[in-house]
């Protein structure tokens, strides 16, 4: 049995496979590793593709399109590695980026996930938006990263290269323990896709467990490759698994006024959408408060069991004030203002 298992969640992206398979192999040392290719019932010829050219990387193929969140629980199900990697198709490694990060989880055993530098495979200069050196989130449950605030993406300056414990490791790249990742439920299926790394790492934290960037492993991430930035469909799943993770893990005495902040925070994001003429996602912010709503009363026992394993307090990670203030109002545009 290797170390380590390296999967990739396909699901019709034969293109992607194409791509960034090759620097995969080439960087990705075979006697540590397996590298596996978890098939969401793709129907694009991506197993045939695989079967023919490369006959030596593993496949799983689940019967449907389970998403991001339970396509990868499904596959790491059936897994026993000590650790897994879950590897967007649309990442480009580099030199050293498995080991380095193995070598320095064997070394650290308190460190239960990891996530390398994300820089951005069309800029390499650049952070990538989703993860860049690290994550984190305010009070409030908006997301934002060493290097990414809001919309504005860093240039890699080396500004963060010193290892940090974060809140979030990006979904896009992410080193965790297999039994870590197993006790603490995996991703959550209802999510089906966006944010669910952030829900799934902040009940690691809660926890009690650690989670580090570590900028000396590198990899490039294209990101929108499933869908793009304006596209409503993301938006609604943005918008509802966010606070449906708010709801799972935000301490009794945070929670109120969090949520009663969000209403009238999601309703200027919906505002704003509306002036851009962006109707499609103008009506997803109020979709994703309706199905929220519902969904509270299925995750009430959810979030009782969950609490009652989490420490009392917020992480520490957890910035105490509003990142979009501080944004907007205070002009703080990169993580090195905070």
């Amino acid at each position: 049995m290797k170390k380590a298992a390296v999967v990739i969640l396909n699901w019709n992206g034969k293109s992607l496979l194409e791509r960034f398979l090759p620097a995969l192999l080439a960087y990705t040392p075979q006697t540590i590793a397996d590298i596996i290719v978890a098939d969401n019932c793709s129907d694009d010829d991506s197993l045939n593709f695989l079967s023919f050219l490369y006959p030596d990387i593993q496949t799983i193929e689940l019967d449907k399109n389970y998403g991001f969140a339970e396509g990868y629980n499904r596959s790491i199900a059936q897994l026993s590695h000590e650790y897994v990697i879950l590897l967007n198709s649309d990442v480009e490694v580099s030199d050293g980026w498995l080991v380095t990060a193995i070598e320095y989880m064997e070394k650290e055993r308190d460190v239960v996930a990891l996530q390398p530098k994300i820089l951005s495979y069309r800029n390499k200069s650049m952070f990538e938006y989703a993860g860049a050196c690290g994550g984190f989130i305010d009070y409030y449950g908006y997301p934002f990263c060493r290097g990414r605030v809001m919309d504005v993406v860093e240039k890699d300056n080396n500004q963060y290269d010193e290892v940090t414990e974060i809140l979030w490791a990006s979904g896009a790249c992410l080193f965790v323990r297999t039994e870590a990742y197993k006790q603490a439920g995996g991703l959550d299926a209802t999510f089906f896709a966006h944010q669910e790394e952030i829900d799934f790492c902040w009940r690691l934290v809660s926890r009690g467990k650690k989670i580090v960037c570590l900028p000396s492993s590198v990899v490039y991430h294209i990101g929108g490759a499933t869908l793009a930035m304006s596209n409503p469909q993301k938006t609604y799943l943005n918008f509802r698994n966010n606070l449906l993770m708010i709801y799972k893990n935000m301490p009794e005495k945070y929670l109120n006024k969090a949520l009663s902040i969000r209403f009238f925070l999601d309703v200027l994001a919906a505002l704003f959408f509306l002036l851009k003429r962006e109707r499609g996602n103008f009506k997803a912010v109020f979709r994703a408060r309706r199905d929220f709503k519902k969904l509270k009363k299925k995750y009430k026992s959810v979030r009782q069991n969950n609490l009652a394993q989490s420490l009392p307090e917020l992480p520490k990670q957890v910035y105490r004030k509003s990142v979009i203030f501080a944004f907007y109002c205070l002009n703080k545009k990169r993580y090195n203002d905070f």
